[in-house]
Parts: C-alpha cells; sequence; structure tokens
C-alpha cells in the first residue's frame, strides 16, 4: 500500500516503474484540480472528464518516457490545456468554433463561507470576488495559476505561451488594479488574497 502523504516526486518515481497504486494517488491527488481547471477552458463539462482522464491514461501508457525532474502539477495542468486546446483546434476546422485562445477563462474566484466572520467583512469579501471575477480572462488565468494553483512565473510562462516577462507584466498588473480599486482596507485584502487565491 502507498503512503497517500508521499510527495509527488516520490509517488512519479513509483508512478515510472509502474506502481499502480502510486499512479491512484497521483489521481485522486489532482483529478478534481484539473476539472475545474479544465471547465474554465471549457463550457463542455463532459469533455473536460473526457480530456482529464486521458491525460492520466497517457500518463499510465508512456510512464516509461516520462522525464525525472517534472513539477507534477504544472504538468498535469500544462497536459490538459494541451488537450483542451487540440480539441478546439479540431472542433474549428470541422466545426468552425473558436480556438483556444479565444475563449475566455472563465472560473469564478470566490472566498469560502468560513472567512466570513461579520456583516463588513462580508460586504469586502464580495467586493474582492466582484473585483477578481472582473479581471480580463489572461489576467484572471495567470493570477488563478499562480495563487491559486501555486505555479512559478516560468511555469505559468510555458503553459500560457509567453515569456517571463509578459506573465510577471499580467500578474503586475491584476495586482496593481486590484490595490486600486479596492475600498477598504488593504492588510484585509492581502490577508484574503493570500487566503482563497
Amino acid at each position: 500500500m502507498v503512503n497517500p502523504s508521499l510527495t509527488d516526486e516520490t509517488l512519479w518515481q513509483r508512478l515510472k516503474l509502474g506502481d499502480e497504486l502510486a499512479f491512484s494517488v497521483l489521481f485522486e491527488r489532482y483529478y478534481r484540480s484539473l476539472i475545474n481547471y479544465g471547465n474554465s477552458l471549457s463550457s463542455y463539462p463532459e469533455r473536460v472528464q473526457d480530456c482529464v482522464q486521458d491525460v492520466f491514461v497517457n500518463l499510465w501508457l508512456y510512464r516509461n518516457t516520462l522525464s525525472d525532474n517534472v513539477v507534477i502539477k504544472a504538468y498535469l495542468l500544462s497536459s490538459v490545456r494541451k488537450r483542451i486546446a487540440r480539441l478546439h483546434e479540431r472542433d474549428t476546422i470541422f466545426r468552425q468554433t473558436a480556438p483556444l485562445d479565444a475563449v475566455q477563462f472563465s472560473l469564478d474566484f470566490s472566498i469560502e463561507d468560513q472567512l466570513i466572520a461579520d456583516e463588513e467583512t462580508s460586504a469586502q469579501v464580495s467586493q474582492l470576488n466582484r473585483l477578481i471575477n472582473a479581471l480580463p480572462p489572461r489576467q484572471k488565468e495567470a493570477l488563478y495559476l499562480r495563487y491559486h494553483q501555486g505555479l512559478t512565473i516560468e511555469q505559468i510562462g510555458e503553459m500560457l505561451d509567453i515569456n517571463h516577462q509578459s506573465v510577471s507584466n499580467l500578474l503586475h498588473r491584476c495586482i496593481q488594479h486590484l490595490r486600486k480599486e479596492w475600498k477598504g482596507d488593504l492588510t484585509l485584502l492581502f490577508l484574503l488574497f493570500s487566503r482563497i487565491l
């Protein structure tokens, strides 16, 4: 039996050696967040589930060829994004739908109810949610990947196919916009921001 508290790196190495239990732990650990991310890129939940499942099937089938030096979360998020992009490209050819770059990142951020202690905090939380969800899709996606998924600027750049400086600029514009529009206490903004993202 595989200990579910093992690090991603240990599970990855065991997966490469054909350990089905390590594969199962990785699947359980990342499936929900991959579905959530995929749903932010596509309005077809069934197709997103298929894409995520395909990513895991390929992970198992091609485990012998996987690189040793991988940040698993970034690798899986990127794989889902690429699979959805290929699906959109195929649809563009056959049905003339929009390519992935034209699809807006649509995940709504929300702060957990347990953080809302009083009416004033509740109003500020609602304002913060509105501000974040009003950001342009690319900025919101970069913000989500950085603060919610914990990816580095380099990993985000690889996923979005933009350079390091462009990712930094996107994130800087997000933070600048939120600070400018935020009407409440800046300390609360950063506290809430760090808890939800």
